[in-house]
């Protein structure tokens, strides 16, 4: 494996004719994020091979890294938290929004 983090040169290509109109913050916010992920991969690499990581540490060593954004659900759910004391002053309840968004 090489230790370059040039992007190639097809992805770089795929960047520029996705971009909107700002193409060189986009390009640059892409580029750098990809040559995050690349080092991303190799550490995990090397933690398995040489410091001997069971494959799910390294999974979670990456799910640290790279957190998934919230849901849309988890989305709304906090919404809905931050607006409740708008809804107690009115004496309106939200239990039944909060119910559909939990899926009972």
């Amino acid at each position: 494996m090489s230790n370059s983090i040039t992007p190639p040169p097809e992805l770089v290509e795929q960047w520029h004719s996705n971009s909107p109109l700002d193409r060189g913050l986009t390009l640059a916010t892409q580029a750098a994020q990809w040559g995050a992920d690349q080092e991303l991969l190799a550490c995990g690499n090397y933690l398995k091979k040489c410091a001997q990581w069971e494959e799910e540490d390294v999974t979670e060593f990456y799910n640290y890294r790279r957190p998934k954004p919230p849901s849309l659900k988890e989305q709304a759910l906090e919404q809905l938290e931050s607006v409740q004391c708008l809804l107690d002053m009115h004496n309106l309840r939200s239990d039944t929004i909060r119910r559909a968004l939990e899926g009972e």
